[in-house]
């Protein structure tokens, strides 16, 4: 819960060590960076205004890459894919006012889906708090339900020590959003810096240690089953425990499902990975967890996405969850044995309690069933390119290897479908809030973490309207990511649910859009238009071969749908199908 705190003055304890660095007196926008520069911060995102011309006079001088962004949103959502792809906290920052509610959206986001983030914001100057002055609000207040901790500076004194124990917040335990508000008065005042080595908060105690007899009860569990399923989820990634959860699958031999975030935690092409579960997720994985006997959850939550009707989720089977966050457990589906704990930790201590079987019947029946619409709608190549033939086309030229981020839609479930992720971090996509223009910015975060990977942005044309400023950014950073916008022409899954479920009443779905080529011309960069099948393979090796952004417009058939689905209100047994392959299911 997030809770809005007046940090009191640092004590002498708190000052600790500074890291070798002799106490200064420095202003408090010099501090702020410090402060950064200390948690070892080496880009953040932001864009300037009044509250914070102080701190970003500091910036040049300031031990950290500063990238401007074209909109404060994107800001947030840039500094999430650097989290998600480097692992560290993603740092952002606003002004006041407009400035610091257009990172909401963001903060939501990245608490919804776990991913640790430090949002600095300016605030007017301390006499005119709460006199509505110019470009005032309250995003202690406004942020109170989509952070994990905020704060109100009060004091230069207290910024040093409210940093630290911002970053230790949105790092330890479920990890999560933290906000910094800072009065522009505070930036131009000056105290002695020295930075706190240590962070005491008696209220907050997170488990990570899990206790050994849940844990046992666990392995009991997984002794007595005979149809046993793993559900991974992104805490695996976020415990950065991918390599003790392999060594657990290979150990136990269970078969092992994926929601959405955890798509990437277990290689995809492992004999043990059944697929995706859920709404949009392979037949074969629900129905097999409509037979399983038990269910193993590790580091997900039972989202409505992934479970459909819970009163049909997996009715055979007994239900272990293991999850950092305690609210957790129980919370949406029934918990027969709750392990409270890191991921990582958790499956250490397991590991040892369990033995090496396979489940040879059980994984037959499964294998079985996903024989029978296995490569579904992949039978014929119609003469404009298929949506899965271009994500396979991808996934084959960057060998499985790239970091895929995409926006929200049927594009981001086409990706999630067939591309096939073995390996961690490289699957970026907005998961608990499902926030349309996520896609470019959070690929652009994402490159910068890692320059090293090759980065694929797969957008809807609607979420690219949203966010296409960004390409500025683009230019700007000379950033070498390719952007494949998926172009129906429409609002692609909305218009797909009023094609199913309200009788094809397309109310305000038909979107319009610029001519990408141009568009891209317009920023310096090279733009690839594909229209016919037989021109995907050579315009992705086309891009590939370009330094710089470049822009990839796939022009597809408008009504394209994503199959299979499970309809509102249904189980995930319930599955809906392409009509024209109803006969083989």
């Amino acid at each position: 819960m997030s809770v809005t705190e007046k940090l009191p003055s640092a004590t002498a304890s708190s000052a600790g060590a500074s890291h070798g660095v002799e106490r200064q007196l420095l202003s408090g926008a010099e501090i702020t960076c410090r402060s950064l520069e200390a948690e070892g911060v080496t880009t953040v995102f932001g864009y300037p205004g009044g509250a914070v011309i102080p701190l970003y006079d500091a910036l040049p001088r300031a031990g950290f890459k500063h990238v401007l962004v074209r909109f404060e949103q994107w800001a947030a959502l840039a500094a999430e894919g650097y989290a998600r792809a480097t692992g560290k906290p993603g740092v952002c920052m606003a002004t006041s006012g407009p400035g610091a509610t257009n990172l909401v959206t963001g903060l939501a986001d990245a608490m919804l889906d776990s991913v640790p983030m430090v949002a600095i914001t300016g605030q007017v100057v301390q006499p005119l708090i709460g006199r509505d002055a110019f470009q005032e609000v309250d995003i202690t207040g406004i942020t109170l339900p989509v952070t994990k901790h905020n704060y109100l500076v009060q004091r230069v004194e207290d910024i040093a020590p409210t940093i630290k124990e911002a970053f230790y917040l949105a790092t330890s335990g479920r990890p999560g959003p933290v906000l910094v508000d800072i009065p522009k008065t505070l930036f131009i005042q000056k105290a002695l810096y020295s930075y706190p080595s240590t962070v005491g908060r008696r209220g907050y105690q997170p488990t990570s240690t899990p206790n050994m007899r849940q844990v046992r009860l666990a392995a009991e569990s997984i002794a007595r089953a005979e149809r046993p399923l793993i559900m991974a989820g992104h805490g695996i990634m976020l415990s950065e425990a991918t390599e003790e959860f392999r060594q657990f699958v290979e150990m136990t031999g269970i078969p092992v499902i994926f929601t959405l975030l955890g798509l990437g935690c277990f290689p995809e092409s492992h004999p043990l990975a059944l697929g995706m579960m859920g709404m949009h997720g392979h037949k074969h994985v629900n129905d097999a967890l409509d037979e399983c006997d038990l269910l193993l959850n590790v580091g997900a939550r039972f989202d409505d996405r992934a479970t459909g009707n819970v009163n049909g989720f997996a009715p055979k089977a007994k239900i272990v969850h293991v999850d950092i966050d305690p609210a957790e457990l129980g919370k949406n589906i029934r918990t027969d044995v709750p392990v409270v704990g890191d991921a990582g930790e958790v499956l250490r201590q397991l590991l040892p309690e369990v033995e090496q079987r396979r489940y040879q019947a059980w994984t037959d029946w499964i294998e079985a069933r996903r024989n029978i619409a296995l490569e579904v709608a992949l039978e014929h190549q119609p003469e404009s390119p298929e949506p899965y033939t271009i994500v396979r086309e991808i996934a084959a030229a960057s060998n499985g290897e790239a970091i895929v981020t995409t926006d929200v839609g049927q594009h981001q479930m086409w990706t999630a479908q067939y591309f096939g992720f073995d390996h961690p971090d490289r699957w970026i996509t907005s998961g608990g809030l499902g926030t349309m223009g996520f896609g470019l910015p959070s690929a652009i975060g994402a490159k910068i973490g890692r320059p090293d990977l090759e980065v694929w942005a797969v957008i809807g044309d609607g979420g690219f309207q949203m966010s296409m400023n960004e390409l500025a950014t683009c230019v700007q950073e000379n950033l070498d990511i390719n952007i494949a916008v998926i172009n129906n022409g429409y609002l692609g899954m909305v218009r797909q649910w009023q094609d199913l479920f309200h009788e094809k009443n397309y109310s305000e779905v038909r979107i319009g859009g610029p001519n990408l080529e141009k568009l891209a011309e317009a920023y310096g960069i090279t733009g690839i238009t594909v229209r016919r099948t037989v021109e995907i393979r050579p315009a992705i090796e086309r891009a590939r071969s370009i330094r710089g952004p470049v822009l990839m417009d796939f022009v597809i058939e408008p009504e394209a749908n994503v199959w299979p689905i499970v309809p509102p209100g249904a189980s995930n047994t319930e599955m809906m199908h392409e009509r024209r392959f109803a006969d083989t299911e």
